[in-house]
Parts: C-alpha cells; sequence; structure tokens
C-alpha cells in the first residue's frame, strides 16, 4: 500500500491557540528521534514523502535539523507547516535542509491570536524567508497559505493589509476584490514562492451535529502518525479519535490490515463513511466531484 504522503507528528506542541483549530486535549509531547528513524524504516515502502505535522508546530523543536537529516539519509523528502511565529527562532540553514522540498505557513495564524508580535514583524520573517530562498536556495516550494476566503467569516480587512504588504515585497498587483470575485486556488508571487487560498473549514468532531456517507482520500493518499506513535486514519484526526494501532506496539503492517483499516477502506471505496467520525467529518463533502 503506497501513500503519496505520511504525516508525521514530530511533535503536537505548537505554542499558539489559533481560534481555527481545535482545542489540544492530548498531553504535550515531541516524538523521540530514536523513534522516529525506526517510523522512516516502517515507511520505506510505503512513501518518500512526510509532512512534519498534524497538530503542532515542527519549528518549536530546537533540534529539528536532526529529524530532517534523519529524513534525508533515508530517502524522504519533508513538507514543513508552520504558523511563522516561529521564523525567527529558525535558522535558514534548518529551513532549507536539503530535505526539505515545501514550507507551508499559515498567514491566518496572526490574525486568529494574540501574539506579542506586530504585523509588520511577523511578515518581515515570512518576506526575509521568501528572499532568502529565491537567492539562495531554488529547491523547495514556500506555501503562503490564507485559508480565510468564505462568506461567512470573512477576514477581508485583514486580507487587504495583508495584500498591501505582499504588494510592495513581491511588486505584484493583488485586487482584493477581484480575488474575492475570482475566488483563484493560488498565484504565483516569485519562482516557487505561492500565495494560496482556501476557505476556513470545521475540524472533525465527536460533538458535531454533520452526519453524511462519502470516501475520503484517508488510507488513500495518505496517514497520519501522532506525537505518542498512534497511527490514524487522515491528518484532521489529531486526538487519535481513530486509533488503528501503535508503532509502539504493533509494525505499520500489521496496523494497516487490520479489520478496522480494511472496512475503513472498503467502505471509502462504496461511498460509505464506516467510522463515526468520518460520517461527522464535513471535510469529506469537499471530495464528492473529486473521487
Amino acid at each position: 500500500m503506497q501513500f503519496h504522503r505520511v504525516h508525521i507528528e514530530v511533535t503536537n506542541i505548537c505554542g499558539l491557540a489559533c481560534s481555527f483549530c481545535p482545542p489540544k486535549l492530548q498531553p504535550s509531547q515531541t516524538m523521540n528521534l530514536d523513534f522516529f528513524e525506526h517510523i522512516l524504516d516502517e515507511l520505506q515502502a510505503r512513501t518518500k514523502e512526510l509532512a512534519f505535522h498534524v497538530m503542532g508546530d515542527p519549528l518549536t523543536l530546537s533540534n529539528l535539523d536532526e529529524y530532517l537529516e534523519s529524513s534525508k539519509n533515508k530517502g524522504f523528502e519533508v513538507t514543513l507547516t508552520t504558523s511563522g511565529y516561529y521564523l525567527k527562532k529558525t535558522s535558514f540553514q534548518t529551513l532549507f535542509h536539503p530535505a526539505v522540498r515545501q514550507i507551508n505557513i499559515s498567514l491566518n495564524a496572526y490574525n486568529k491570536n494574540s501574539l506579542n508580535l506586530s504585523f509588520e514583524d511577523y511578515m518581515n520573517s515570512v518576506i526575509e524567508l521568501c528572499n532568502e530562498k529565491l537567492l539562495h536556495y531554488p529547491k523547495p516550494f514556500i506555501n503562503l497559505r490564507l485559508w480565510n476566503f468564505d462568506e461567512a467569516c470573512s477576514e477581508i480587512d485583514f486580507n487587504t493589509d495583508l495584500f498591501k504588504y505582499l504588494e510592495a515585497a513581491f511588486d505584484i498587483r493583488l485586487d482584493v476584490n477581484a480575488l474575492y470575485k475570482e475566488r483563484p486556488k493560488s498565484l504565483r508571487l516569485a519562482s516557487k514562492v505561492l500565495l494560496h487560498f482556501d476557505s476556513y473549514f470545521q475540524w472533525p468532531s465527536m460533538d458535531s451535529d454533520h452526519n453524511t456517507q462519502g470516501t475520503c482520500y484517508g488510507l488513500k493518499s495518505h496517514i497520519g502518525i501522532l506525537a505518542d506513535g498512534t497511527v490514524v486514519p487522515c491528518c484532521l484526526d489529531g486526538e487519535g479519535v481513530i486509533n488503528l494501532g501503535n508503532l509502539h506496539e504493533r509494525s505499520l503492517e500489521g496496523i494497516l490490515s487490520s479489520k478496522r483499516a480494511t472496512d475503513m477502506r472498503v467502505g471509502f471505496e462504496k461511498g460509505e463513511a464506516v467510522e463515526e467520525l468520518c460520517k461527522k467529518c464535513s471535510y469529506k463533502d469537499r471530495f464528492k466531484e473529486n473521487i
């Protein structure tokens, strides 16, 4: 069973409390480097692409470069997803490690937190990263995420200020009214520097009233591995509600061939959500036209 990527939560520590994220209920935990390397061995035949993110921010790790070096040595490429809050505390050498193929920065995070950081200081760190990439590191993509393009929770005031900053930084015209009307998926700001648009989504929760059938990319294109070793079917199950097994106790082969995982895959092939959390997940409704 091959996956496009596997999400490894090297840490579930984020340090922020974004209003669009669910509260973290699990104890704060960072994955031991030796155990991380064991997981890489388990994944050798499954994927060559890792994403260091489920709920935490990998830039909170002081030794992130060690996880990246292990990934490179074992033939993996890595996507880093961050709020951008810790960019100043992380060296360019680490951020542009040879293993890194993409850096995702959730720009929404600034607007959805009370930070002891000015907007200018926050954005200066983002632009410095982009400029360093353009000058010295041609390989990785930088994906600036602006996932607030929806009518119900419009952030047009924040976006207007952000677009003005990006216009000056990249010498590009960003018409906020036109963008809201046209709803593009992404815009190229510079070589391999993209501004990516999407709308807010509701994290799946057992407390949700949502109840639909459908299919999903979970267990098809990706899986998640939480900081405590729990394997979950998708990157939105940050609390391990659908606990398929733990890599401290079982092999990945045994976990993926278990009855629970098999029933999920067979159900999705039929357009059926077997697990209760999947029924309550509204994100899967986006895939009706794609799968």
